[in-house]
């Protein structure tokens, strides 16, 4: 199974809002093997089929249990709250403390196309958060309070400056 590329901020691709898979066939099961292999080569621990270009209502995770996926996935319910140091693959080499509800009750779909519901907290509603985020378009950067959001985006646009040699579509123009 071959990697794909994950996509960076700055690409237009992130800001989109996803939409759902009307089927889950073969095309589906062959879309998270590969987000899988690209998800542990990374490495990371969830990541969201728009960041590696698809715009499908998707994502992958394993925080320790393995690699799962969940197939148009919701939180119908959150509670709490929780601080945490955040990465993300889309936005490598920076992180910050997000704060986010603890937990969460996520639905959603199995590559069997059969419903899961998961009650999860801490890393897990975490990565659940994070993952719905891209896949509604969001970016952790917009999670950030104004003068972080401001420092964020100096430090990315200097990174676009420096790509633009390499980066003769402007994917990461800014």
């Amino acid at each position: 199974m071959a990697t794909y590329t994950i996509r960076q901020y700055g690409d237009p691709v992130l800001k989109q809002r996803t939409k759902d898979v009307e089927e889950i066939d073969g095309t589906v099961a062959t879309l998270v093997d590969g987000m899988i292999e690209t998800m542990y080569e990374a490495p990371g621990t969830g990541l969201a089929a728009n960041q590696v270009g698809v715009q499908r209502r998707v994502f992958v995770y394993d925080v320790g249990d393995g690699p799962r996926a969940v197939i148009n996935p919701r939180i119908v319910e959150s509670a709490g709250e929780w601080t945490y140091e955040e990465g993300c693959l889309s936005v490598p080499g920076l992180s910050w403390q997000i704060a986010r509800p603890n937990q969460v009750h996520l639905v959603g779909y199995d590559l069997d196309g059969n419903e899961i519901s998961v009650e999860a907290d801490e890393l897990e509603g975490r990565v659940f958060q994070h993952e719905l985020d891209h896949l509604d378009g969001i970016l952790l950067v917009e999670r950030l309070d104004e003068d972080q959001r401001a420092q964020a985006v100096r430090i990315l646009r200097s990174r676009a400056v420096d790509l633009a040699p390499r980066d003769p579509d402007g994917l990461f123009a800014l």
